[in-house]
């Protein structure tokens, strides 16, 4: 029944970011995620994303918002861990156009609950913390948009 539960929560949040203009929702406040919960939610998202989105190449920048939760951090050092170049300003890199991400992890019922949006795809999936991180306690949603 709580899987039942954490795929209903994790797709009403994918369902929440479509819009008609394909335009992104800003980036939650990821704060609730901490240590080494947000390193192991954040290092399974990213690879699901790099599935979804291709191998990093000297043309792959990610733009996302500047953050100083221990989610947001863990996010970013996991996209550079993937080979990802990177930018949390509004800077671009002359011939280069970032592919933008947003991103939200959420507590709720003792689980967390993480998204991870471009203009082309949404991933989710919600995870139970444990002692050594968290791990996954539902399947990964895909939503892809054209």
């Amino acid at each position: 029944m709580q899987n039942l539960l954490s795929t209903v929560i994790a797709a009403a949040l994918l369902s929440g970011c479509q819009t008609a203009d394909q335009g992104l929702p800003p980036s939650s406040d990821a704060g609730a995620v901490t240590g080494p919960a947000a390193s192991a939610i954040a290092g399974d998202m990213v690879s699901r994303l790099a599935e979804q989105i291709g191998p990093a190449t000297a043309m792959t920048t990610i733009r996302m918002d500047k953050d100083t939760s221990e989610f947001a951090i863990a996010l970013e050092a996991a996209l550079k861990g993937w080979g990802y170049t990177v930018v949390t300003d509004k800077k671009l890199v002359r011939g280069i156009k970032p592919v933008e991400l947003a991103y939200a992890a959420e507590s709720l019922d003792g689980q967390i609950l993480a998204q991870l949006s471009t203009p082309s795809i949404a991933l989710g999936r919600a995870y139970r913390p444990t002692g050594a991180g968290a791990m996954p306690a539902s399947p990964l949603s895909i939503l892809q948009r054209n």
